[in-house]
């Protein structure tokens, strides 16, 4: 079989993030954001031919207008596609052998909060074999949701995992995920567009509705300096936001809950299946 080439390029995803909360009490909000579409394999061999050309306006693991550091995914002492092939590979997954697709908030001014950050990993043919799906909440504690069906995932198939992680102090930790990942590829002069989809459902039903959408642009200067000054400190901004909803379901009396102890495992690897309806 021949080895895949790696020659995808860096990206960033401009779209709205979209959230509903539809009980006890109803609130939604949409907020203007972008990401960071980094194709670590095609930059790993970049770096080790020596033809990675950042954009002045764009760092890596070093101080810039926006940013990528590897300590911001991950564990010490390792890149952040070091750390994603040892997870695979811990949990049994041998056959993604092709592109990995990292989509993350970036640093701003050197600050970055991910409240969740996906990593699509490709079989050598292109296809998508597993998502990682790396949560952070604001206690400075993180989980991965390894959605792994077996075979392939196809472009809005509904995978599934039970949430076994505390993010919100206005939801329990009981229920499950349903992750739903949507690529449009460039055409007719357009733009790739991309959409996940996260809904949360506990024993009552569905809870929340959120997604993240995203046009492709090139991750160049131009670029860079028109989403810096157009979404200003957004990564500050995403902190913000979320106690500010909080805030908001609170003067609704929507039921405060406490931390819970964290997993002691920090992945969940359950083959992702159908939902049941």
């Amino acid at each position: 079989m021949k080895a895949p080439v790696f020659n995808s390029p860096d990206l960033l995803l401009v779209g709205p993030v979209r959230h509903k909360r539809l009980r006890p009490a109803r609130n939604a909000f949409a907020y203007g954001v972008y990401t960071l579409r980094l194709p670590l394999r095609a930059r790993a061999a970049r770096l080790a031919q020596g033809t990675l050309q950042d954009s002045r306006m764009f760092a890596y693991n070093r101080f810039g207008l926006l940013s990528f550091h590897d300590s911001d995914h991950g564990v010490p002492g390792q890149t952040a596609l070091q750390w994603i092939e040892s997870m695979l590979h811990d949990n049994g997954i041998q056959d993604a052998d092709g592109e990995i697709y990292l989509q993350a908030f970036p640093r701003v001014l050197g600050y970055v909060f991910n409240p969740v950050s996906f990593w699509f990993c490709e079989r050598g043919d292109g296809s998508l074999r597993a998502v990682v799906c790396e949560v952070n909440n604001t206690f400075g504690e993180r989980h991965c949701y390894l959605l792994d069906p077996g075979g392939g995932i196809l472009n809005g198939t509904p995978l599934t995992a039970r949430k076994v992680f505390h993010v919100s102090p206005f939801c329990k930790v009981e229920g499950r995920y349903t992750f739903r990942f949507m690529f449009a590829p460039p055409k007719h002069g357009k733009p790739m567009r991309s959409l996940a989809r996260i809904d949360y459902e506990d024993d009552e039903g569905p809870l929340l509705l959120t997604s993240i959408a995203g046009t492709a642009r090139a991750l160049d200067s131009a670029n860079v300096l028109r989403v810096f000054f157009g979404y200003p400190l957004m990564t500050f901004g995403v902190v913000a936001k979320i106690h500010w909803q909080a805030l908001k379901l609170f003067i609704k009396r929507v039921p405060f809950l406490s931390k819970p102890t964290p997993p002691s495992a920090n992945v969940s690897h359950e083959r992702a299946e159908l939902p049941i309806r």
